[in-house]
């Protein structure tokens, strides 16, 4: 038996207590929200239509730790602390001298890293007397999550569903269904944002946040819950990163890189922002890549501006990497990375060069995928066979230099529903979408008027 375990695993009282705040931490300060109408700071006010005083509290507190409630973290008990694999197998598949460690976060009732925020929103709006959650999914994991959660709390859920995602992946839909949420597809006619894009038929993350958003916003009941992006999701799942802060102690490493996918920023937030705190308390030398999928590609190919986090203007402005909010990505399976913006946080981080990002193509993170179920025996989700294809790329970049180097990545959520899309895959059909430069050009020539630049 090797001197360092398979699994490094926590006990139940090692959850973390409190979640990190990157926002007072961010280098020259974090750029605030706009209002669209006066271009001034977003408030409080400005949030209240949508979200309940805890959260709202959350997404702008300057504290550097916000204790996790006692309910939350009793709810969390249920799937963590997750595990920690040191990935041999995986090594010798591929041949490399590096050690590669992933964090997984499949064990969690819906599959993912979602209910890790999903838990903590729902008791958000409970405790403020919320009695309905409306949302958008794209892949459907955070819908499953929000709907499991929201069972918790005795709270109904209404979802809309990306179109294309709908159609590839009608269990995550049972899922959502079976613990007692409503699901529409998305563009549907029962908002005006969606008959007004009812041509976009594939649907987008865009589109679906215009639904949700409009629903919350017409009753005092009712509360907009979404599982990336913002500030207080990215805060939730802070627990990630600290647990694999734990878990490599136990076996004495420390990564020289930290990699996951990043589509809005949550799951890559959850395990580099706690690492990046420490390499700054610490003077680590780790680099971190959040990699993103070239049919996509809103970090390497977006600009870094106020834009609309929905595709109707119903948010205010945020500060971040963006495609344009009326852009709507090619269909790939790996949906819940079909976003057209990025986290602010995590889009300062990008612009001021503590994070690098990469963009893969959509073939080469399935056979990547494929690689490492043959090897390690979990089929991971297309969105986390994007961190297995990086972390790859960083291994194959170590060899080539004659370097020994300690890989960490994020595998955040297992495929059980994704398998007709690895049916695609191994018959061949499938293909890397893409998109023109023309069609890229003519939404980003629609951000809003009269923002501050951010270039």
């Amino acid at each position: 038996m090797p001197d360092v375990p398979t699994k490094i695993l926590l006990r139940e009282d090692e959850i973390p207590t409190h979640w990190i705040n990157l926002l007072p931490e961010i280098p020259g300060g974090a750029l605030p929200p706009l209002h669209p109408g006066t271009m001034q700071p977003a408030g409080p006010d400005d949030l209240a239509a949508l979200f309940p005083p805890q959260v709202i509290e959350q997404e702008a507190s300057a504290e550097h730790e916000i204790a996790i409630p006692d309910e939350v973290r009793e709810a969390l008990g249920l799937w963590r602390p997750t595990p920690m694999y040191r990935a041999r197998r995986l090594e010798r598949a591929v041949g490399t001298r590096s050690r590669i460690y992933y964090k997984y976060e499949g064990v969690s009732p819906a599959g993912s890293h979602k209910p890790n925020s999903a838990v903590a929103q729902a008791y958000a709006n409970q405790q403020a007397g919320i009695t309905k959650l409306t949302t958008e999914t794209g892949a459907g994991q955070w819908g499953s999550a929000l709907s499991f959660a929201a069972g918790l709390f005795g709270l109904e859920v209404e979802v809309y569903m990306v179109g294309s995602s709908y159609d590839q992946k009608p269990y995550r839909r049972s899922m959502m269904r079976t613990w007692g949420a409503e699901v529409h597809r998305s563009p549907s006619d029962r908002t005006e944002a969606g008959r007004a894009n009812a041509d976009h038929r594939t649907g987008s993350l865009g589109i679906a946040i215009s639904e949700a958003v409009e629903l919350a916003a017409q009753r005092p009941d009712t509360s907009y819950s979404l599982g990336s992006v913002l500030n207080h999701v990215l805060l939730h799942q802070t627990v990630i990163g600290q647990e694999t802060i734990a878990q490599l102690a136990l076996v004495d490493e420390t990564p020289d890189v930290v990699v996951a996918s990043a589509g809005g920023g949550s799951n890559f937030a959850g395990i580099a922002f706690p690492w990046w705190r420490e390499k700054q308390r610490r003077g680590l030398t780790t680099r971190f890549v959040a990699t993103e999928p070239m049919a996509c590609p809103t970090l390497t190919q977006g600009v870094y501006g106020y834009d609309f986090g929905d595709a109707s203007g119903l948010t205010p402005l945020l500060p971040m990497h963006t495609l344009g909010h009326g852009f709507v990505p090619p269909p790939v399976h790996a949906g819940g990375l079909r976003y057209h913006g990025m986290a602010p946080l995590l889009s300062a981080l990008v612009a001021k060069g503590e994070v690098e990002a990469r963009a893969v193509a959509q073939n080469e993170t399935f056979e990547a995928a494929l690689t490492f179920a043959r090897a390690e025996g979990i089929i991971p989700a297309p969105e986390s066979a994007h961190a297995i294809r990086s972390a790859l790329i960083e291994a194959e970049a170590a060899d080539a230099a004659g370097e020994e180097r300690v890989i960490l990545f994020l595998l955040s959520g297992h495929g059980h529903f994704d398998l007709a899309a690895y049916d695609e895959y191994l018959a061949g059909n499938l293909e890397n979408p893409g998109f023109s430069a023309e069609e890229r050009d003519r939404a980003l020539a629609e951000l809003p008027q009269g923002a501050p630049s951010l270039a």
